[in-house]
């Protein structure tokens, strides 16, 4: 007899049905095979059923049994297609009655399942259950510990199940299960954060060019010696950022279900990612890929922040791969497998010492480098990623008499709600076609960045004094309606272009 139970593989982040095929033959010597590009965990899958099976109460049919994960031609990997095996191998076998059917030809069924049939938390369900919504079934089947992840999506019903035994007992009408009820995501405007920038004193231009960069969207560098600040400054980043969008959400929410980061009691990632790699980091950690292909740090990072602390120390190679993906905002990973591609649309946060020791150019501490550890130091950083830096500020060491003053110090809050009125300029403008300033195109710029003559001026006399490449031209203009947008300015004026032009990298060598 022969069983079919859709389920579902992921691919990159979206998913694509996979029907799991089950024929027991009459004839022939008792056998397990499993064909349809599986790897090792599906094929693994033959003892686990077995088990589950068995502690389950249920009969495993002692026939030839051939399972199809069809199409047959798209690689399988994952141990999610345990329980759409079980279910199959118990239809085929007539364990489960046909009038169950009608349930399951109009459901998605994904899950691993233990030796003793209790089904495991899964990767990828949110894709899987976004395809079953497209495909027009009616709900989706998942592990128990999954049922907050697949409730995201509306018009599907939701059936998290906690083991084998429980569904067969559903199938058989012993038990009554009933889909989970849709989660109400809340979007919070106003938490709690770890770092406030009422905790930082001094930085005033700093922390006036990290608005800017959370208004627009921009990357940024910061330089300065040790215990100037950086590293708080980076991490009180996020406290000025506005949520996700339920969009965005969704987007950021599917790279951390297809890589496992998942907490079984989120349903929904509403806070933008923060993501601070060491820089032993390789490129495979921070691009992505893998034997098994999975997203990188850059892709964890999407919608979020990726801070790149102490940069000159991270290998040469691994931070000129960053190069495509900050002008592309995404990555194509290519294997001989085959080639994905992931999100990669992130804030570049970065920080480092002006020297290896930290004290060239400090007021009070002398700089104990050679000239040739400076020059070799500074090298590493390459003139074409410093032109993908919207942002380049010094950042000088405290004065004391600002560590030890009492002055008020400006909130996070009161910071993220001008964030906010400008990020709500830019989606008015772009009418939800991108969201930021630092995601327009060259026809975008020609349309939205409306320089006045004086401003314009300015302009032209910095492409030659600055060397201004043609992106380093188009990010100054970016960087300017961010300023405006800041201002409430409809244009871009002188002083908007004077600001934007004193961010960007200079020759100092």
């Amino acid at each position: 007899m022969l069983a079919k139970i859709i389920s579902g593989a992921n691919i990159g982040l979206d998913a694509v049905p996979v029907t799991c095929e089950v024929d027991i033959a009459s004839a022939g010597l008792p056998s397990f095979t499993i064909v349809g590009l599986a790897d090792r965990a599906i094929d693994e899958s033959k003892d686990r059923v077995r088990s589950a099976i068995r502690n389950c109460g249920a009969e495993f049919p002692a026939r030839k049994i051939t399972v199809n994960l069809a199409p047959a031609d798209l690689p399988k990997e994952g141990p999610s297609y345990d329980l759409p095996i079980a279910l199959g191998l118990l239809m085929a076998s007539g364990q489960i009655p046909e009038s169950s059917n009608e349930f399951l030809k109009d459901s998605l069924i994904v899950g691993e399942l233990s030796l003793d049939g209790v089904l495991r938390r899964t990767h990828g369900v949110l894709p899987l259950a976004i395809l079953t919504k497209e495909r027009g079934l009616k709900r989706i089947v998942v592990p128990k510990e999954n049922g907050h992840e697949a409730s995201v999506v509306d018009n599907i019903e939701v059936f998290a199940v906690e083991s084998l035994q429980d569904l067969i007992k559903f199938l058989l009408g012993q038990i009554e299960l009933k889909p989970l009820v849709k989660n109400t995501i809340i979007f919070e405007e106003d938490r709690e954060f770890d770092y406030d920038f009422s905790q930082i004193k001094g930085q005033e231009q700093a922390k006036r060019a990290l608005e800017i960069a959370a208004a627009g969207a921009h990357n940024i560098l910061l330089k300065g010696p040790p215990g100037a600040g950086k590293t708080m400054l980076a991490r009180a980043f996020p406290s000025i950022l506005p949520s996700l969008n339920l969009e965005e959400a969704i987007e950021v929410t599917k790279i951390y279900s297809i890589a496992g980061l998942l907490d079984s009691k989120t349903s929904l990632i509403t806070l933008r990612p923060f993501r601070s790699p060491h820089h032993s980091a390789s490129a495979v950690g921070l691009l992505g890929g893998g034997n098994t292909i999975r997203p990188g740090e850059i892709s964890l990072a999407h919608r979020g922040v990726l801070f790149l602390d102490e940069l000159p120390e991270f290998p040469r190679n691994v931070l000129e791969s960053l190069r495509q993906p900050l002008e592309d905002q995404r990555i194509t990973v290519s294997r001989a497998a085959g080639s994905l591609t992931f999100p990669a649309q992130f804030i570049l946060f970065a920080a480092q010492n002006p020297c290896p020791c930290g004290f060239l150019g400090d007021r009070k501490r002398n700089c104990s480098c050679m000239p040739g550890q400076i020059a070799k130091y500074k090298r590493k950083i390459s003139g074409p990623l410093l032109d993908r830096i919207d942002i380049y500020l010094e950042v000088p060491a405290v004065d004391v008499e600002k560590l030890s003053g009492n002055s008020d110090i400006e909130n996070s809050k009161a910071i993220r709600d001008r964030v906010k009125r400008a990020r709500r300029l830019q989606l008015d403008r772009f009418k939800g076609r991108i969201i930021t300033n630092s995601e327009m195109n060259n026809s975008d710029i020609k349309q939205f960045c409306s320089v006045t003559a004086e401003g314009l001026e300015l302009l032209k006399m910095a492409i030659s004094s600055l060397n201004l490449s043609a992106r380093g031209y188009h990010r100054v203009l970016k960087l300017g309606r961010t300023i405006a947008d800041l201002q409430g300015s409809e244009n871009i004026l002188t002083e908007h272009v004077a600001e934007a032009l004193q961010y960007r990298a200079r020759d100092d060598s």
